[in-house]
C-alpha cells in the first residue's frame, strides 16, 4: 500500500526537507489537473462497467493514498530532482498505456503508482544523474520490491517503447496546454513561454529516437 507521509509530516525514511531552490515547474500543475480529471472521469467509468481492467492490477493499492496528485508529484520533483520534462514523458508512457490497454482504467488506486513508475523509468531515459529504485520507492511510498515488480511491469506493458522524439514531446506539450485553455484554466499559463520551451526538451531528448 502507498504510505506517503501527509501534506503536515515528512517521510522520515527520506530525510529532512530540502532547502526551497524554485517554484514548482507549471509543468506538473498541468500534468496533475489534467490526471485528476482523468481519474474523475474513469471512477466514474468504472461503476458503470464490470470494473478497473487487469492489465493495471500489479499497480492497485489497497486504499487511495490521501495525498493528492498535485502533492506527489511536487513531493516527487522536490526529493529526486528529476528535469521536468521527465513528468511530460512520464504521461506520454500513461497515454501509451491507455492507448494499448484501453479496457485498464487509471484510477485513485493505481495512479500514485503508476506515476512514481513512469517518472522514475522517464528520468532514466533523459537525465544524466538519477537515483536509484530505492530511493524512488522513499520517496513514493512504495516498498522497492514492489516498484522493482512495478517498473518490469510497466515495460512489458509498455513493450519496452520508453523512447520519446522530440516531436512527440512537443505534441504532448501542445496537447497539455491546450487541455488547461479548454478547461479555462489560463492561470498555468498566462504570461509564461510555451510549456516545450521552458522545458528545453532539445537538449532533454536530442539522443531519444522514435
Amino acid at each position: 500500500m502507498l504510505t506517503v507521509a501527509g501534506d503536515d509530516e515528512l517521510d522520515p525514511v527520506v530525510g529532512p526537507e530540502p532547502p526551497t531552490e524554485a517554484a514548482t515547474p507549471r509543468v506538473l500543475t498541468i500534468i496533475s489537473h489534467v490526471m485528476e480529471k482523468l481519474v474523475a472521469r474513469n471512477e466514474w467509468l468504472a461503476k458503470q462497467t464490470t470494473g478497473f481492467g487487469k492489465s493495471l492490477e500489479a499497480f492497485h493499492g489497497v486504499r487511495a493514498p490521501s495525498i493528492s496528485i498535485a502533492k506527489y508529484l511536487e513531493r516527487i520533483y522536490k526529493y529526486t530532482k528529476c528535469s521536468p520534462a521527465c513528468f511530460v514523458v512520464g504521461y506520454v508512457y500513461m497515454d501509451r498505456l491507455a492507448h494499448r490497454h484501453p479496457g485498464s482504467l487509471v484510477v485513485s488506486l493505481n495512479v500514485h503508482r503508476l506515476l512514481v513508475t513512469c517518472v522514475m523509468i522517464a528520468s532514466k531515459i533523459l537525465d544524466d544523474v538519477h537515483y536509484n529504485n530505492e530511493f524512488y520507492a522513499r520517496v513514493g511510498g512504495v516498498s522497492n520490491a514492489d516498484l522493482n515488480k512495478m517498473e518490469l511491469e510497466l515495460l512489458f506493458l509498455l513493450d519496452f517503447r520508453v523512447t520519446v522524439s522530440f516531436r512527440v514531446f512537443e505534441s504532448y506539450c501542445f496537447h497539455l496546454e491546450k487541455e488547461m485553455l479548454q478547461n479555462g484554466d489560463v492561470s498555468s499559463l498566462k504570461n509564461n513561454r510555451p510549456l516545450q520551451e521552458s522545458l528545453s526538451p532539445a537538449s532533454s531528448l536530442s539522443s531519444l529516437y522514435v
